[in-house]
């Protein structure tokens, strides 16, 4: 368990292996703001922080209280498992290595799987600033992150506001049959994973990536394995007969890593 204390209205806690940029803006999850540079506000489960990071792997959850911080942000930071152990697994390959010395403060982070799924059909050929649009304006309209019972009796014209072209369609198809209980969350999460990526792609719109996605951050399934084109890149150079076996199991985990490293570290 992270070490924690009570301060006034705020909650410092001991994190190591965190980084908030590495973390926060890496196209996991699409709402946090970078105030500053070791300061970001955002909300998860329509719940909201303002987080800090004040050195030596001090971090301070803003106006929080002792049960928020136990009930929310320590699932959602992930804060239970132990990020060095992870890494020093995966480590055993060359590659994986240099991903993890790279940018060690990645942390999966634990999203609402309705909210996951639905951030990511959004993120459907799109980029991260029109994504963090999209959805700004969907919860500014709903007062928070919807239900897929509140989106469940919408049109696409009714969500027109959103400007999210073709994907509002995608959207209410995803609200009514997760309303509806034919595509259940639930079940998805505790689902082999085959039959998980099966049921979700019976919404129109979610292909294997929006499936792998919604496994990965919505559900926690760190077998899961979204491929975009800096995946498929590092597949090709790194390994074109497949991830090494100290990732199996937790390949998700290790995408987070290899997929931050190709972007911004790997020249062309």
């Amino acid at each position: 368990m992270t070490e924690y204390r009570v301060e006034n209205d705020d909650i410092v806690a001991k994190i190591a292996d965190f980084d908030l940029d590495e973390t926060l803006d890496c196209g996991q999850a699409f709402r946090w703001e970078k105030l500053s540079d070791n300061c970001y506000r955002g909300e998860a489960y329509n719940t909201p922080l303002t987080i800090a990071d004040e050195g030596e792997g001090l971090f301070r959850f803003k106006n929080t209280t002792e049960p928020q911080f136990l009930s929310v942000w320590r699932n959602y930071f992930d804060l239970d498992s132990d990020y060095g152990d992870i890494k020093s697994r995966i480590s055993a390959d060359e590659t994986m290595r240099k991903a993890c010395e790279y940018a060690g403060g990645i942390r999966l982070l634990r999203q609402d799987a309705w909210e996951a799924l639905c951030s990511f059909i959004i993120s459907q050929n799109n980029n991260i600033p029109r994504i963090k649009g999209i959805i700004h304006r969907l919860c500014e309209h709903f007062g928070g992150f919807p239900t897929a019972e509140a989106l469940s009796s919408c049109t696409p014209d009714d969500l027109a506001f959103l400007r999210a072209g073709f994907r509002a369609k995608y959207i209410v198809d995803a609200a009514k049959k997760v309303a509806a209980g034919e595509v259940s969350l639930d079940r998805v999460r505790n689902a082999p994973i085959e039959d998980a990526r099966k049921e979700l792609m019976t919404i129109i719109g979610v292909g294997p990536k929006v499936a792998e996605c919604a496994l990965l951050y919505g559900m926690y399934r760190v077998e899961a394995f979204p491929v975009d084109v800096w995946i498929k890149r590092v597949m090709a150079k790194y390994y074109p007969s497949g991830l090494p076996e100290c990732c199996i199991g937790i390949q998700g985990i290790a995408q987070q890593y290899l997929f931050h490293y190709m972007r911004t570290a790997v020249p062309d």
